[in-house]
């Protein structure tokens, strides 16, 4: 039930409520704030895991989501390359700032604001994926077509 959850994993679901989606965030008892730790909570592989990374562009200062599947590496020359500037790690109070959402439980939509997202391809690959849903708790199922819906990203090669 949506009044159960905690108030950041609520906004997520808000947010999948309101366009549409009919994905559940649930709140798990053991943290999900690693892939490897939310694959072992959820008992599905690493590859299925959304994880949601905020880059800073270092000229525009613009925050750039990469949503990788859970055993990927970001090339960050190649995201330069697609953002078309130099990037840099963003740093917690960035992420918080721009997303509303604190580093390990950031999810792929329900943002403070509109932010350029590339979708690792490789999780195009299964039928099912998890993602982040506001807390270092909280995940959502989805399917990559959703992700794709939800983030409007543009589907690349990362690593």
């Amino acid at each position: 039930m949506i009044n159960d959850l905690s108030n950041s994993a609520r906004k997520v679901q808000e947010a999948l409520n309101a366009r549409g989606f009919s994905s559940q965030v649930v709140e798990l008892p053991d943290s999900t704030r690693t892939a490897k730790e939310a694959a072992q909570a959820i008992g599905c592989r690493v590859e299925q895991i959304v994880k949601s990374l905020i880059f800073k562009g270092k000229q525009s200062s613009k925050p750039i989501l990469v949503v990788a599947s859970g055993t990927n590496r970001v090339n960050e020359k190649q995201l330069a390359q697609l953002a078309g500037e130099p990037i840099t790690k963003a740093d917690a109070d960035f992420v918080r700032q721009h997303t509303g959402f604190a580093v390990g439980g950031v999810p792929p939509l329900g943002h403070l604001e509109p932010i350029e997202t590339f979708i690792d391809e490789d999780l195009l690959l299964y039928d099912e994926i998890w993602a982040a849903a506001g807390t270092p708790f909280a995940v959502f199922k989805l399917t990559p077509a959703d992700l794709q819906t939800m983030t409007g990203g543009e589907t690349v090669s990362i690593t």
